[in-house]
Formats: structure tokens, C-alpha cells, sequence
């Protein structure tokens, strides 16, 4: 069985940024705390965060592949 090899500090790096924006982005509550502008009737409050959820998993399934490519897997 071989080792996986480690991942570049940049790497990690990298990877943490994209797991820490979407937490960082949704906790800072008062950023996106109002309710213009309003997109077709609702309230910028709620389709902030509907987008929000579209967008995490891009930025979590970039962060998979980043690991994958550091480790030499694929």
C-alpha cells in the first residue's frame, strides 16, 4: 500500500478559504441583513442565502478536488 503524499501548504490554504467563505459569508448576518435589493418579490435576507446554498457545494466540491489533485489521486 503506498502513502499518500501530503498536501502543499498552499494547497491547504486554498482549501481552507473555500470552506471558511460560505461559513464566514452566512455568520456576518448583518451584510445581508436588509431587504432591498429585492429579486422577483423577495427580500434580499432570503435569496442571499438560497444562493448561498447553490454556491457552497461548488466551493466544497472545489476544495474535494484540490485534495484529490494535491494527494495525486486523480
Amino acid at each position: 500500500m503506498t502513502q499518500p503524499t501530503r498536501l502543499t501548504p498552499a494547497t491547504k490554504l486554498a482549501v481552507a478559504i473555500l470552506l471558511i467563505i460560505p461559513c464566514g459569508v452566512l455568520a456576518a448576518v448583518p451584510i445581508y441583513s436588509s431587504e432591498t435589493p429585492k429579486l422577483w418579490g423577495w427580500p434580499f435576507f432570503y435569496w442571499f442565502q438560497v444562493l448561498w446554498v447553490f454556491i457552497t457545494p461548488v466551493m466544497t466540491y472545489a476544495a474535494y478536488v484540490l485534495i484529490q489533485r494535491g494527494r495525486g489521486e486523480r
